[in-house]
């Protein structure tokens, strides 16, 4: 009779040890109890779970990466482009997270996906190049907005990688390069209007004192002379011109 008591205690001692699990800090442990669910997590630290009355899935609540794969995008301008984004999501509510959906993990995988399609699909090409920080903000407002009742939140969502085709690249290309000489005209162009409005001013300080202009001959004549040329230059008045034409006719 007391080896039974023995055996029995021995059994017991072990059923113990082999219901003690540890959960880390960052790990929670949903319960399912003859099947039902208890209403709260266990962990982190020291927990029992009595087998066969019991079972624990373990989840974790650290931020987690998921890479969307490359997806084929049909902007609204009608350009196929591919594009790969990567999602951070975390589980908030670990009892959702287990029983409101099969596989947490794939599902917002899937989701991420499709949402990817959708959104860039309503999008012209400049507004997908130019723009994506306002489609990340609104892919991870629609993906939070499905997977809250998982218990997963979407923290972020980022466009990796635009990939465009040869001719498109070369397309954009030509397309800057055309906006570029355009600038450099419109430049060049203010530069000149500025240049004879600077002209007309000075040409009407000067006609107020005719004296103005030989000044401006003499200063020419010193430019020319302080460089090393054999050049003479003699300035001749405009007037004395006008004066020859009118003695030749």
């Amino acid at each position: 009779m007391t080896d039974v008591v023995t055996l029995f205690i021995i059994i017991v001692i072990l059923y113990l040890l082999s219901s003690i699990k540890i959960l880390a800090e960052y790990e929670r442990g949903i319960i399912f109890r003859l099947g039902r669910v208890l209403p709260l997590p266990k962990g982190p630290g020291l927990i029992l779970v009595f087998r066969p009355i019991d079972r624990m899935v373990r989840l974790s609540l650290r931020l987690d990466a998921l890479e969307v794969p490359s997806q084929d995008v049909v902007t609204r301008d009608n350009v196929t482009v591919k594009v790969n984004a990567v999602v951070y999501f975390r589980v908030i509510d670990a009892v959702k997270a287990v029983i409101e959906v099969t596989n947490y993990l794939y599902a917002t995988s899937q989701l991420a996906q499709t949402t990817l399609r959708s959104v860039l699909g309503e999008v012209e090409l400049d507004e997908l190049l130019g723009q994506r920080e306002k489609l990340n903000v609104k892919l991870q407002s629609i993906l939070d907005q499905h997977t809250g009742p998982w218990g997963v939140k979407v923290s972020l969502v980022e466009v990796k990688q635009v990939d465009l085709p040869e001719n498109m690249i070369r397309a954009i290309a030509r397309q800057a390069e055309a906006e570029r000489e355009r600038r450099a005209k419109v430049i060049h162009a203010e530069g000149e209007y500025q240049a004879a409005e600077k002209l007309a001013m000075a040409a009407e300080q000067i006609q107020k004192q005719p004296a103005a202009i030989q000044l401006r001959y003499l200063q020419t004549l010193v430019e020319i002379g302080s460089e090393k040329n054999t050049t003479v230059v003699f300035p001749l008045p405009v007037e004395f011109m006008g004066a020859l034409a009118k003695l030749a006719k």
